[in-house]
């Protein structure tokens, strides 16, 4: 009879195994039974009990709270038309103003101003960017914004001979974001038809 060697257990034959270690139906059902408590629990839980990785919602800037360059008298600049958008893809929203001074006839030049939110410390938005000055004698007319974009037509004249009220130049223009700035795609000018 051979002596089992120290630290070695003596083989007994074929290994069997163990009565504990074999699935049974009433194995899988426990681990079926557990993995539903744990998918019930994480519905009932929802993702609202789990921290919130996204940042609060910024409001837009609100153009009529903000400051322009424009020198309109005793009267305030007033606001055209606004549109609101996350223009330079960082999260948070912008807002395009069309402003010009209040005028009883005739068409006053417009000027399209980029408003961020505002400083800390104060209420009023920044003011970012000027888009379309007002020196530049244009009326600006279907803005729209989306993200990093800006749209509009502008209207124009072809000579100081044209009455201020009857533009007769019209171009669409684009500006998009492009290396933290605003880059302006404009197409042909175009003459400005009766009633367009």
């Amino acid at each position: 009879m051979q002596s089992a060697a120290a630290g070695s257990f003596p083989s007994s034959g074929p290994t069997q195994p163990l009565p504990h270690t074999r699935p049974r139906p009433l194995h899988w059902l426990a681990t079926a039974a557990a993995l539903a408590a744990v998918l019930t629990g994480a519905a009932l839980t929802g993702p609202g009990t789990t921290p919130d990785t996204h940042p609060a919602a910024v409001a837009a800037p609100d153009a009529r709270a903000a400051h322009y360059p424009l020198d309109c008298g005793r009267a305030p600049a007033e606001v055209v038309h606004q549109a609101t958008a996350d223009l330079d893809r960082d999260g948070r929203p912008e807002t395009v103003a069309q402003v010009r001074c209040p005028a009883g006839g005739g068409t006053p030049p417009s000027g399209l101003y980029l408003l961020g939110t505002p400083a800390a410390g104060s209420a009023a938005p920044r003011l970012l960017a000027t888009l379309v000055d007002p020196a530049e004698r244009m009326t600006v007319t279907g803005l729209g914004a989306g993200p990093g974009t800006v749209s509009a037509t502008l209207l124009g004249y072809s000579g100081p001979a044209v009455p201020r009220c009857c533009p007769d130049r019209r171009r669409a223009v684009k500006w998009h974001w492009r290396d933290g700035r605003f880059v302006l795609t404009a197409l042909a000018p175009q003459t400005a038809t009766a009633g367009a």
